[in-house]
């Protein structure tokens, strides 16, 4: 018994395989009728290229799936989302989330063969659903990948008068910057920009006596010398390590304090406002 790579539930069973066998480890169910036979893996891609063949032509991965597929550090959602133009009966799927939505041209993207909502339309989509710090963290990412600028970005926002969300969005879009480097940095940055404390500079250079420029710290105060790192799991990395010990070392040589901030202290702005506002006090500052 043969089957194409995909294939309805009734027509396997049509080509002589019993319902145990279609609930084997060799395949998925992809939707109600959808099934795949893994002889090979399948990865997230090849999934939504599967699934994209049972939607209508106007369907449009979106929100985390299109943030997911375009680099943004979100997971993948276990139900992929969907957008797809209002109609009288809109199609359900137990598979997916599907969403209304009016999709002009310059919103949708194609993306290795499949059509996904493009960043500004992304950003505006998950605007209802992330908290602000979150959605800088994606913003930023889409920035740095050229997935958005600060032109499409304005451009859709303007068109978005009564999208929910779009007061979020608008409020965070001019936050956005493509110099960070990983989410947590992003998240860090927001919480200082919209505190009482002076903005941060994004990957502020560091010199020495001589004015070179010898490293980058992710944050950081030129005027009080203080630099804010994240320490990412990279970071354990053998050659990483010896990297990261040649690079505090010149900064404390020439007089930067450094504020080093691991995953468990980015779980909210607590600890980051705390720290750094003490530490800019000790250099000086004064609110």
């Amino acid at each position: 018994m043969s089957l194409p790579p995909t294939y309805s539930a009734a027509s396997a069973r049509a080509a002589g395989f019993t319902r145990g066998q279609l609930r084997g480890p060799r395949f998925v169910r992809l939707a109600h009728d959808l099934v795949v036979q893994l002889d090979d893996a399948i990865d997230e891609h090849d999934r939504l290229m599967l699934l994209s063949t049972v939607l209508p032509d106007d369907a449009a991965f979106s929100h985390a799936t299109a943030a997911a597929l375009l680099g943004a550090p979100i997971d993948p959602p276990r139900r992929p989302h969907v957008a797809l133009t209002p109609r009288r009966v809109l199609p359900q799927r137990a598979e997916l989330v599907v969403h209304t939505r009016r999709l002009a041209e310059v919103d949708v993207v194609d993306l290795g063969g499949l059509r996904v909502t493009a960043g500004p339309q992304t950003f505006l989509d998950l605007a209802s659903s992330l908290c602000p710090a979150d959605l800088v963290a994606v913003g930023d990412a889409l920035l740095r990948r050229e997935r958005v600028t600060a032109a499409s970005l304005a451009e859709r926002l303007a068109r978005g008068a009564r999208v929910r969300g779009v007061v979020r969005a608008r409020a965070c879009a001019p936050l956005l910057s493509p110099l960070a480097m990983s989410a947590p940095e992003s998240r860090m940055r927001y919480w200082l920009v919209t505190s009482d404390l002076p903005d941060p500079r994004p990957q502020v250079p560091v010199h020495d006596r001589w004015g070179a420029e010898v490293v980058h710290a992710d944050l950081g105060y030129e005027e009080w010398k203080i630099a804010l790192e994240y320490e990412g799991r990279q970071h354990a990395d053998a050659d990483q390590f010896g990297r990261d010990v040649d690079r505090y070392s010149l900064m404390a040589a020439d007089g930067w304090l450094t504020l080093r901030f691991a995953a468990r202290h980015v779980r909210g702005p607590a600890v980051v406002l705390d720290r750094t506002r003490r530490a800019l006090l000790s250099r000086g500052w004064r609110p």
